[in-house]
């Protein structure tokens, strides 16, 4: 069944009531995106920032008159605001499709490095000489495209994690676990919030023919008596700093970190909530995002 779309290009101090406008004439979703290609990255704490041109989209079943809910979200409007700052209303058709299907079709294999090889669990692995982790996200961040998370497979890529424990911080799709396993890592733990990641993780360590209990997963906290040779945390900035004491504690002596999911002018502020135990390496950074790694030198 196709669908009605109702679109608006508006601003921040006027997203809120268009939005409220739009659910009170039947739209069964509300989107917001950005016009103009003004990126908007982690958010200061306590904030939900909207880009300065923002659109706002509504979903209406496609048998809804859209000329009467356009009526209705002007009176709205009117009751509030001039008439004459009323923005434009666009209204679309949206075609029916099987947008799992055409997710999964723009999917395609990614080569890390050398050895190493991010393949869809429903495409062929090009090099099966390659390590190749067979993957599908399900519900949970992590497919390796997104450059905070081609980083930090690109380390384990090029290091020798042979016989090492890993934890996976922010597991997601679990794919940071089950490649460091891939690459000859001995025991791996997954840590998230999200069930579904957990679930994500689990269905995935035994996509790539690997026991349970090598790569055991737990909600924070959970996760106990633990010194790992090896923490990966791939999530942002905020949370990585707030939770430095916390994965500090799960890295033995001597044991390697990495960090991701961070903005290049966020580096200095993450590497200060580390420094006290960890000695860091360069930054590497790809497109507006940097990778930490480092050894702890210190006990925390």
């Amino acid at each position: 069944m196709p669908w009605l779309q109702i679109k608006i290009d508006t601003n921040p101090s006027h997203a809120e009531i268009l939005e409220e406008l739009l659910m009170a004439a039947g739209a069964n979703a509300i989107t917001l995106e950005d016009c103009k290609d003004q990126p908007l990255f982690e958010p200061i704490r306590g904030t939900t920032p909207l880009w300065q041109d923002t659109r706002i989209t509504g979903l209406f079943d496609a048998d809804q008159d859209a000329q009467a809910m356009t009526r209705a979200i002007r009176a709205g409007w009117e009751d509030i605001f001039p008439a004459t700052d009323f923005p434009p209303v666009k209204v679309e058709i949206l075609e029916d499709k099987d947008w799992e299907r055409e997710w999964m079709d723009n999917f395609h294999p990614i080569q890390v490095g050398e050895r190493l090889w991010i393949c869809p669990s429903w495409k062929d692995a090009p090099d099966h000489n390659a390590v190749n982790l067979t993957l599908d996200p399900g519900l949970a961040f992590g497919t390796g495209t997104h450059p905070t998370t081609f980083m930090c497979l690109k380390w384990l890529d090029q290091n020798d994690i042979s016989g090492k424990t890993v934890v996976d911080y922010g597991c997601g799709s679990g794919i940071l676990g089950v490649a460091a396993l891939l690459l000859g890592a001995k025991q791996a733990w997954g840590v998230d919030n999200d069930p579904q990641a957990l679930i994500a993780t689990r269905d995935n360590t035994r996509r790539n023919n690997l026991p349970d209990e090598q790569f055991e997963v737990f909600m924070p906290g959970k996760l106990e008596d633990t010194r790992a040779d090896l923490m990966l945390a791939n999530i942002l900035a905020g949370p990585l700093i707030d939770l430095a004491p916390v994965i500090t504690e799960l890295v033995r002596h001597e044991g390697q970190l990495v960090l991701s999911g961070i903005l290049q002018h966020q580096a200095d502020e993450v590497i200060g909530a580390y420094s006290p135990w960890f000695d860091f390496d360069p930054v590497q950074a790809l497109d507006e995002w940097v990778c930490l790694s480092a050894v702890k030198i210190r006990q925390g």
